[in-house]
């Protein structure tokens, strides 16, 4: 404890705590907005237990990577090559890896994971006649099981970017465990709020899935040694929200205008 104490006390070490906080933060919000949208495939009653479930698997997954620093760290070292020599960039570099890291993988499968699942449920969405699948919203539920099955798979790969973001910023155990435990707070308080917004604004479920079809994009890029800078990704994110926020107050102006017309007399009345 003293010696955490100490380490907070450092300068150096207090501003990495803010900062990766707010990495952290920001970082759950892929992982966030995936548990909501598929919580919210279950009866209402199920849906606070499956976002309960789902954000203490993230948390518990992201300590279990911190306790195996060591082995987490090794994931990165290359574990086969493709034995091919891809293009060039401009810089005469290789355009993307040919060399594979477990971490690699682990990003490039739940990339696909991601494409796929919120392919599918586009799909499902514009479909005039939707199939009777697992993904069907006409059906009164979806296997709670198979939910959580889901979460875990996208927890795990979200942890491992969260985490080797952490052991990139800073050296101290102590700093990255605050920070991962705040973040997760973070979700766990505004999981509900999110949710319940989402279910209500069908346009925000199409802007959802767009997202996640972006996030799993950029998973399988980076796997691929194609790293995007994430303030590129976030940028976009946060000006698609903000034209949808546009929409909605448009939206919401004409309800109101419809409203005040229907709620004024007739012409003859008025007249009277």
């Amino acid at each position: 404890m003293i010696d955490a104490l100490a380490i907070l006390a450092q300068p150096e070490a207090l501003a990495a705590l803010i900062t990766l906080m707010v990495m952290e933060v920001v970082l759950g919000i892929d992982n966030l907005i995936f548990i909501s949208i598929l919580s919210n495939k279950l009866p209402e009653a199920q849906r606070a237990r499956a976002r309960r479930i789902g954000i203490s698997l993230a948390l518990i997954m992201r300590l279990a990577l911190l306790s195996v620093i060591a082995w987490l760290v090794g994931l990165t070292a290359p574990v086969f090559d493709l034995g091919i020599q891809g293009p060039l960039n401009e810089h005469g570099a290789p355009a993307f890896e040919t060399l594979f890291s477990w971490r690699d993988l682990i990003l490039i499968a739940g990339g696909l994971f991601l494409v796929w699942k919120a392919t599918k449920e586009i799909h499902h969405t514009v479909d005039p006649s939707p199939t009777d699948d697992m993904f069907d919203t006409t059906k009164a539920t979806v296997g709670f099981g198979a939910v959580i099955v889901q979460i875990l798979m996208l927890d795990i790969v979200f942890s491992i970017d969260s985490i080797l973001t952490a052991v990139g910023m800073t050296e101290h155990l102590v700093v990255m465990v605050i920070a991962v435990i705040f973040a997760v707070g973070v979700m766990m308080v505004a999981a509900t709020p999110l949710a319940n917004f989402i279910n209500r604004n069908p346009t925000v479920v199409m802007l959802a899935l767009g997202f996640l079809l972006m996030i799993g994009a950029i998973l399988i890029a980076d796997g691929f040694g194609v790293h995007v800078p994430k303030g590129y990704i976030y940028a976009a994110m946060a000006f698609s929200a903000l034209v949808e926020g546009l929409n909605m107050a448009a939206r919401n102006a004409r309800k109101r205008k419809e409203a005040l017309r229907a709620a004024e007399p007739p012409e003859a009345e008025r007249g009277h």
